[in-house]
């Protein structure tokens, strides 16, 4: 691994563990559900990435939302309602995200291959500090142990505002910003990376764009695969993510054209490279 990066950065569900990112999804499904105001998958996805109570507020501003809460409650959805679902959301997201926290294929891999070439290592995430307890704990068990964890509430405002990032970068004491990756399975993540002044690659295939878990991906044809993937890769390209790669099994060859574009003088932002992963 290049030397001239010092840090990556990962997201956690649908980059490091819980391929497809569905775990979101089911908790937040079952807490609308249960609030009497059913939601999509896509209406949640929509959001997906920012700080749960901010992903709430968020799916609130969704016309079809708002339409189904006041057919049901009689009013408008507000902050007030948003606090009230974060009660259930907190228990139904720690219990979804920890059974789902199994590494995704690669992950264990690329994080070791980083620690031995001495590029720190952190992490921050949407789920709040409770919703992450048990997440890391298994994913520690497997052996991944970011340096640091930068959860929701950790900072005064979370994704798509960089304080996540600076934060991690300021508890590994590593700098300059323009020597770290941020990678992630979301648009949201990558504009926290881009204001963060990192580097940013977007996986397409792991996590919320494309939305298929480990086996429903893996079923896929080689033709069906590519052109998810080229759908998805899509979103990434509009967010102005440097490199869009698969799943972070990936990444070596992402860094290694973060690297050769380091190595000329640019800075993030300069290009966008779709890897052969995505193009084949």
């Amino acid at each position: 691994m290049n030397q001239m990066i010092k840090a990556v950065f990962f997201d956690w569900a649908g980059t490091m563990v819980d391929f497809g990112s569905r775990a979101p999804v089911i908790a937040m499904q079952a807490v609308f559900d249960a609030a009497g105001v059913p939601v999509t998958e896509a209406e949640v996805r929509a959001q997906m990435g920012k700080a749960k109570r901010e992903h709430v507020l968020a799916m609130f501003e969704d016309p079809d939302v708002q339409h189904r809460w006041l057919t049901a409650k009689g009013k408008q959805p507000g902050p007030l309602d948003a606090d009230h679902l974060m009660i259930g959301l907190e228990p139904a997201m720690s219990e979804a995200a920890a059974k789902a926290s199994t590494l995704i294929p690669g992950a264990l891999d690329v994080f070791q291959a980083l620690t031995a070439s001495s590029i720190k290592v952190g992490s921050s995430t949407g789920y709040t500090p409770t919703m992450m307890t048990e997440v890391a704990r298994r994913a520690r068990a497997q052996g991944y142990e970011p340096a640091t964890i930068l959860c929701a509430g950790d900072t005064s405002e979370g994704r798509p505002a960089p304080f996540m990032l600076w934060q991690a970068m300021i508890n590994l004491g590593v700098w300059p910003a323009r020597a770290c990756v941020a990678v992630d399975d979301a648009p949201v993540g990558i504009h926290a990376g881009r204001e963060a002044g990192m580097w940013t690659v977007g996986l397409a295939g792991s996590g919320n764009e494309l939305g298929l878990d480990a086996e429903a991906y893996s079923a896929l044809s080689e033709a069906e695969r590519r052109t998810k993937l080229a759908k998805a890769a899509v979103a990434f390209v509009v967010a102005r993510a440097d490199v869009v790669i698969a799943t972070v099994a990936d990444l070596p060859s992402a860094l290694s054209i973060i690297a050769d574009a380091m190595a000329q003088g640019l800075v993030p932002g300069s290009n966008i490279v779709l890897d052969a992963s995505i193009t084949g």
